[in-house]
Order: C-alpha cells, then structure tokens, then sequence
C-alpha cells in the first residue's frame, strides 16, 4: 500500500471518509454519488496512505473475492506478511489460513447456536429497559440500553466479565476514532490485547462455558493454535461484537424517532418477517461501517475499469455500494417493505462479518422492544444539538438523549 509521502498528492486528495452532510446526516456523504458515476475508481487519502476507494456494488463484491486482493493490509504495508511473531487475526488473513482460523470461531456463532441465544438476548433487553425506566428521565439511549445490550452478551460469548465493560468500551472508543493520534490509538489497542491475554490465562486455569475456553479446550491443547492467537482474535470479536451492534441500535433509533410511519410499522406489527425485513433495509440505508474495510493488491489487477498495481490499496465504501442505484432502484429511499437482502453492509465473500447473525438477533430484538414498551419515545433534545460520530470509524451517534 503506497504511504503518502508527498504534501502536495496528499493536499489535492479527498480524505476518505467524507464528512456527512449537516442537512441529512443518515445520508452517505454527496461526494460518494459522484464517485460511483466517475470511470475508473476515486483516488483518495486513508489514514496516512493513498488508496484507491471502491464505490460500485459490483466493483465491491469483484474486490472482495478476487484472489489477487489481500486482507493482510497491515502485514503489506511494508510488503511483508504480518509482523513476524504478532498472533494472527483471522480478519486479516487470507485463504486457506483465513478459513482455517476461522473454522474455530464459527461454532459460536451459527443460526443455530444464535436462535438458542434468543431468549437471553430478549431478557438483557427487558433488564437494560427496566434499568432505565426505573432511573427515570431523561436517559440516553446510547449509555443506557444501545451500548450495555451488545456489551454483556458479547461479553458472555466470549467469557468475558461484564463487570470489566467500561474498560474495553474505553480503549475500544480511542481505537475507532479517525483523529485520535496514532500512539494513542496503538496504546489503545496494546491495553486491549494485555487485557486478553489476562483473561486468557484465567480461563486456562478456570475455564467456563464460553468461546475463549472452548478455544484452549478444543485447538489450543491440540497445537492447532497459541494462547495469544486466542486473545487477539478474542479481542477483535470483542470489539466488533459490541461497537457495530450498539451504533446500530442507537442510530436506528433516532432514524425511526424522525420517520414515524416506520417506526409504527415495526412497533405494531407481530410478523417476525417484517422486523427481519426492516432490520436489513436500516442496514443497508444507514451502513454505519464506514473506512474498516480495506484490501491490498498483491498482483496486477483492475477492478471497475481502473488498473491497479501490486502494492496499492483499496478501501472498500460499503455505504457507496448500498445506494448504488445499480444494486436496487431507488437506493437512496428508505423503504421498509422492499427486500435488501444481498446488501454489502457485512461486507462480501470469505471475509464477511463472522456475527452478522447475532447482529441481526440483537436488532431485530432490541428495537421493537424498545419501540413497544416506550411508545412514547421522542427526542429530549432538539435533533439539531446532537452529535453525530463523523470522526469515527463505525459512524453513529454519540449521545441520544430521549424521554417516553
């Protein structure tokens, strides 16, 4: 991935991503539209590099299952493989060795094992919606119901004490953030992973029922893997399980706070299918995934008309691709009753988001819930003063103040 070195090739580029507009900001930035009509693909700045930015859907689903096009995005910064002796993450690995690691983690997270969680989920959403109701209002829905829900049951997944959640939520806040400087951001990381490792090395001595304890059960004590493979992978779902989740509950939300006629559809309807139906075209609309996805080439290859050499980089621009009006007619109409299955917003290929099907159960739980036993639900705030996570990695909302 070629590094910006020269000022003036870094000043004439967009910096991807783009800000959202302040009239409309559950809209893609206007700038992505442009992108996906231009020939070729958009040159643009990426923390620190210059990348090429994939915006079609198609060009999108070519990019992320052509075999010339490397996850190992931080082991081919310097056109090595991934730091000789740092445990590897399996969403940063390529086939066969993705699929293998991979493999191990499937288990806890398969329709079945998802559909056996139901149940539990739907108790911590009535016990987070308690807690807030009885500490009366206003209440954030971030602090108080978005974030704690996906927190504890990622939490219980992996083996992790929940009582521990303000720690990870903290170094997982620095890690995602696009301005924080870059040592804070490798601090943050670093504090996470020693995190881990700690909890590895509990559970090695008193394991539970959980994935980091079957991990050390089933392949560490077979040399399949090491314990630091275990915590940096246990790290990365941990991360993941809980930020995307929580930015998704909150900025549905608000979305469906300012679209009444869906937010009632939801609400009163008791057709599973229509809630599933609704889950994914707010994931699709709103793709709050922004600039995590990114690719290098390691051949010769041209994706969307635009030659690339090996070396470069490519981010991949989910929320682009979800409007691509190529991808469904008016794309850019939020339309509860369409289906938009076949989105991007898991991203595509080998490499899709490994908990898409818990994601799915936490929000098609989570927000008719909500929605059902607060019908009252509205904005403590005007939606002017809210904060919007722009200077994010996964974009949301950061505070979401409400009274019922």
């Amino acid at each position: 991935m070629s590094t910006v070195t020269d000022a003036n090739e870094a000043a004439g580029l967009p910096d991807f991503p783009g800000e959202r507009s302040p009239r409309c900001p559950f809209d893609p930035p206007a700038d992505y539209a442009k992108w996906r009509g231009e020939e070729g693909l958009q040159r643009a700045a990426w923390n620190g590099h210059t990348v090429w930015v994939v915006s079609r859907f198609e060009d999108i689903k070519a990019a992320m299952t052509d075999p010339r096009i490397s996850a190992d995005v931080v082991g081919r910064l310097q056109g090595e493989k991934q730091t000789e002796g740092a445990p590897p993450i399996f969403a940063r690995l390529d086939d066969p060795e993705h699929a293998r690691l991979r493999r191990m983690l499937t288990k806890d997270f398969t329709v079945r094992r998802v559909q056996a969680m139901r149940p539990h989920i739907q108790e911590t959403v009535d016990d987070f919606l308690d807690r807030m109701i009885d500490k009366g209002q206003p209440a954030d829905i971030v602090r108080d119901f978005a974030l704690p829900v996906p927190s504890l049951v990622i939490s219980l997944l992996l083996g992790v004490p929940y009582a521990d959640h303000e720690l990870f939520q903290q170094y997982t806040s620095v890690m995602m953030s696009l301005h924080r400087p870059q040592e804070e951001r490798t601090a943050a990381t670093k504090g996470l992973f020693g995190y881990l490792r700690e909890l590895v090395a509990r559970k090695d001595v008193e394991p539970g029922d959980d994935l980091i304890s079957r991990l050390l059960r089933d392949h560490v004590a077979a040399g399949d893997i090491d314990r630091d493979t275990v915590a940096m992978n246990g790290h990365i779902l941990l991360n993941a399980g809980h930020e995307t989740t929580a930015n998704m509950i909150a900025l549905s939300t608000l979305f469906l706070l300012r679209n009444p006629d869906d937010l009632a559809r939801i609400r009163d309807t008791d057709d599973p299918a229509v809630v599933a139906g609704a889950v994914e075209e707010l994931l699709r609309h709103l793709t709050i995934v922004h600039s995590l996805v990114a690719r290098v080439a390691v051949e010769d290859v041209t994706i969307g008309g635009q030659p690339i050499k090996a070396g470069e980089g490519l981010v991949i621009n989910l929320p682009a691709g979800n409007w691509d009006p190529a991808f469904l007619a008016d794309a850019d109409v939020f339309d509860i009753g369409r289906s938009a299955r076949g989105h991007v917003a898991f991203g595509h290929g080998t490499h899709q988001c490994i908990g898409q099907t818990l994601a799915r159960a936490e929000l098609e739980i989570a927000l008719p819930t909500l929605l059902r036993r607060l019908p009252n639900l509205q904005l403590a705030v005007p939606f002017e003063e809210l904060r919007f996570r722009g200077d994010m990695s996964i974009y949301g909302v950061h505070e979401l103040p409400v009274t019922w």
